[in-house]
């Protein structure tokens, strides 16, 4: 792409999105279009010290477009309803499915490359395992209706007859970094234990329920947001083979290792305190996720991925201790 392109960001008021904004910003993209829900009751800020083209509310943007008519080069949809405690599936429905279909027949008929956020919740339990293949999509099953509705969309996405000239559905594994401070509880493990500790001196994880598992020994793939971006920005660019693509790190750590991590940066003595898993969660959690990241390799990404400590580190140094996460 050229600098002088436009390049829409959805979701672009929020983490990934944000932060992405910041990274093209960063490498000479400034026309930008950003759209999301930016109603002062959301409280979401991060694009106010981004620089931009555009500013259009995520309910006039396919309006807009067409009183407009913009000459898009790319569209990064990474705008979506990620509460996986959200029990109603109308509000995932309405804002990942139905959303998605239109951004999806937007580059279609404009002929636009397409990058969308997907999930690592589409593999639900993990019972397939965590390859990212298309055939797959149809067979797996999700713990959540957040989960269902990125699954739905990815299923609905590999049928379709017509397409965008280029197309990567990210599945998203465990995402840390800056500029989350607005999900609450969604928000990374990373993030509230240096709230806690900064506060309390100690730090909560869930106790385990899985007899498989010690307590704190949940396994995820965390995946720096630094990361994330670079994958994403770099599939736009290379355009390899269309599809789904897995966005972690291939290297499950757990939830003792996070928080090994977050005291080491702080330089302090461990202090962690085990509590009972929600029950509005603790029949859908999931204890392992780990990305298989073949598929990426294969297609040529040349990049190596922040291990868990190094990117913690960054993280709480260089951001929240400085107080950068507002």
């Amino acid at each position: 792409m050229n600098k002088e392109d436009l390049i829409v960001v959805t979701g672009a008021a929020g983490f990934i999105a944000g932060y992405l904004v910041g990274f093209l910003n960063n490498n000479g993209y400034n026309n930008l279009i950003l759209v999301d829900d930016f109603s002062p009751e959301k409280k979401l800020n991060n694009h106010i010290t981004k620089s931009f083209l555009y500013k259009v509310d995520r309910n006039d943007f396919f309006s807009w477009c067409e009183a407009n008519k913009p000459k898009i080069a790319a569209v990064y949809h990474l705008g979506a309803r990620t509460d996986t405690t959200e029990m109603d599936y109308e509000v995932h429905r309405v804002l990942n499915l139905e959303y998605s279909k239109k951004i999806w027949e937007l580059c279609t008929r404009l002929q636009i490359p397409l990058v969308y956020a997907s999930s690592a919740a589409t593999y639900g339990g993990g019972e397939l395992g965590y390859k990212d293949d298309n055939a797959l999509s149809a067979q797996l099953k999700p713990l959540n209706p957040y989960g269902v509705s990125k699954n739905e969309f990815d299923i609905w996405a590999l049928n379709q007859a017509t397409h965008p000239p280029f197309w990567a559905g990210m599945k998203f594994f465990n995402v840390y970094g800056p500029d989350e401070y607005h999900k609450a509880r969604m928000a990374s493990v990373i993030f509230h234990a240096f709230n806690q500790i900064r506060d309390k001196g100690s730090m909560v994880l869930f106790r385990s329920h899985n007899p498989k598992y010690e307590d704190g020994g949940q396994i995820r793939d965390f995946i720096y947001v630094k990361d994330v971006v670079k994958i994403c920005c770099w599939l736009m660019e290379h355009q390899p083979e269309s599809g789904l693509y897995n966005c972690g790190t291939g290297i499950a750590r757990t939830f003792n290792d996070l928080a090994a991590s977050v005291f080491a940066a702080l330089n302090l003595p461990q202090q962690i305190n085990y509590i009972d898993t929600p029950i509005d969660i603790r029949d859908k959690y999931q204890y392992f996720t780990e990305a298989d990241m073949t598929k990426l390799k294969n297609v040529g990404y040349p990049h190596a991925f922040y291990s868990l400590e190094d990117g913690v580190k960054e993280y709480v140094t260089d951001f929240l201790v400085e107080g950068r996460y507002y």
